[in-house]
């Protein structure tokens, strides 16, 4: 059964997915949706608020782009260069707390200890 995402934790798969490069709204919801195969789901009209204070914060710049289909433009989004050094930290950050929850639910016993 699908988890919904939390608010607070929108930024940080926000910033991963853009690492791999620029992305539209819907391209970015989608990569999340892919990369946890539908077992997290991004509320409606989360996504948007997410980016807006990602931009807000200096971490995200974004621009407006025409379609090559003659489709409308649409909004693209990247990491600023505070965006990737910010993803990198949040990224490891998460990955130590989630380290720390393994060994507390016993799913990994074999774990380095996390900082």
């Amino acid at each position: 059964m699908p988890k919904e995402l939390p608010r607070n934790d929108i930024p940080i798969f926000i910033l991963a997915v853009l690492e791999a490069g620029p992305a539209h709204g819907y391209a970015i919801a989608r990569e999340i949706d892919r990369r946890c195969e539908g077992g997290i789901v991004l509320r409606d009209g989360a996504l948007y608020p997410a980016l807006r204070t990602l931009e807000d914060d200096g971490l995200v710049a974004s621009e407006w782009q025409s379609e090559a289909s003659g489709g409308p433009p649409r909004r693209t989004y990247r990491l600023t260069e505070e965006g990737k050094s910010e993803a990198a930290r949040r990224i490891a950050l998460w990955r130590s707390y989630t380290q720390n929850v393994e060994r507390i639910l016993g799913g990994s016993p074999d774990a380095e200890p996390a900082a």
